[in-house]
């Protein structure tokens, strides 16, 4: 019996044929060379935005598709069926929701329909050198000045760094104020004096996603640009939106790990060894049988995630929960399902090799597991 995830629908199964078509032609014939280059083409992002694919849960007041996260989260399962890690759409649907839910109407009305389109490609600057899932340390600052604020610091570690037209940076713009001197900045980098973007970095995974440094040196930035228009919000609002980004990682952890499962069903069908097919052997059935169940276990619970993100009921702990196990769950069955490869396992020329390399990350952006942990029990 075919297992149907309660949240979908025929008009999201019609969406899912678009969405996957989309990817075999435009996404799937560039991987390799998106690994070599660090980054996905800026074109892709345009014709991402005319299918209507790169903010398909913001309303279409503001351009998006007006559909609801479950659209969403087709798209983010049919890329990680795909096996890709490149196209960044994951964090410019984040950064949308800061705006559509934290900003101003006048930050809505500019920004997302740029962000809907792919004109505008959206990252988030969180992470710094001495500071990452610890944001109350961070260093970087926007101090006002005039009708402004100057911002001074840097971050690493920033998805969509390279190709970025809009970063919303969280700064401190009252240092002495601790959380409560956290504030969330939109940066237009275009034409923009005192910013600069570092290398491309050089990740065990992920390779076709850009990944920076950046560098702000007295980068002035307009006083109607903090998210919200009111400064020293920044940590309540990353507090709000963070269950939307560790829920999506839940999402693609389990769409990789139902992609694992079948990349190894169809390997040990097909290789043999001592005269039968690898699957005929007990240690692979029951290898598979496990896995098998845990995937179930993982999209049972998933499904139930996404149901609550859609009626909006999904709470921090929750996400939290999904963040952490899934993504442990991914690594882990992952690097059971490569040793059934055997040899081949470790060839990056099978996706399973590439899938290893790729999930590792999983437990540590997003805030890493051990944070999750800790906010998981605090709530007990």
């Amino acid at each position: 019996m075919t297992y149907t995830s309660p949240w979908m629908t025929p008009e999201l199964d019609s969406f899912r044929d678009a969405v996957r078509r989309f990817i075999a032609a435009e996404v799937t014939p560039h991987q390799d060379r998106w690994r070599k280059q660090q980054h996905v083409d800026r074109d892709l992002w345009r014709k991402g935005g005319e299918l209507g694919i790169l903010l398909a849960d913001i309303p279409d007041a503001y351009g998006g598709s007006g559909g609801s996260f479950a659209h969403q989260c087709v798209v983010f399962e049919e890329l990680a069926y795909a096996g890709d890690t490149a196209f960044g759409i994951h964090v410019h649907a984040i950064v949308a929701h800061y705006l559509l839910n934290q900003g101003t109407e006048e930050q809505k009305k500019k920004y997302l329909p740029q962000l809907a389109s792919g004109q505008m490609v959206a990252a988030i600057a969180m992470s710094e050198p001495g500071a990452g899932s610890d944001l109350k340390s961070i260093r970087t600052t926007a101090m006002r000045d005039g009708d402004g604020y100057v911002l001074n610091g840097s971050k690493i570690f920033i998805s969509n760094g390279y190709l970025a037209d809009l970063i919303l940076v969280v700064a401190k713009t009252d240092p002495a104020a601790g959380a409560k001197g956290v504030s969330l900045i939109l940066l237009e980098t275009r034409d923009c004096p005192g910013f600069k973007v570092g290398r491309i970095l050089e990740k065990v995974g992920q390779k076709g996603q850009d990944t920076c440094e950046l560098f702000f040196d007295n980068v002035r930035v307009p006083a109607q640009n903090v998210l919200g228009g009111v400064e020293g919000q920044g940590f309540a609002q990353l507090m709000t939106e963070l269950p939307y980004e560790r829920t999506i990682l839940g999402v693609s952890g389990v769409a990789a790990i139902e992609r694992a499962l079948q990349l190894t069903v169809e390997h040990t069908r097909e290789r043999r060894a001592f005269g039968q097919a690898l699957i005929e052997m007990q240690n692979t059935r029951f290898v598979l049988a496990e896995v098998k169940t845990e995937a179930t276990v993982a999209r049972t619970f998933i499904d139930r995630c996404i149901v609550d993100m859609i009626e909006g009921r999904m709470d921090t702990v929750l996400a939290s929960m999904a963040k952490y196990w899934i993504s442990d769950l991914q690594c882990a069955v992952v690097d059971r399902c490569l040793q059934l490869f055997g040899g081949y396992g470790y060839m990056l020329e099978y996706p399973i090799a590439q899938m290893y390399a790729d999930a590792r990350v999983q437990r540590i952006y997003g805030g890493a597991n051990e944070i999750m942990k800790e906010i998981i029990a605090r709530a007990l």
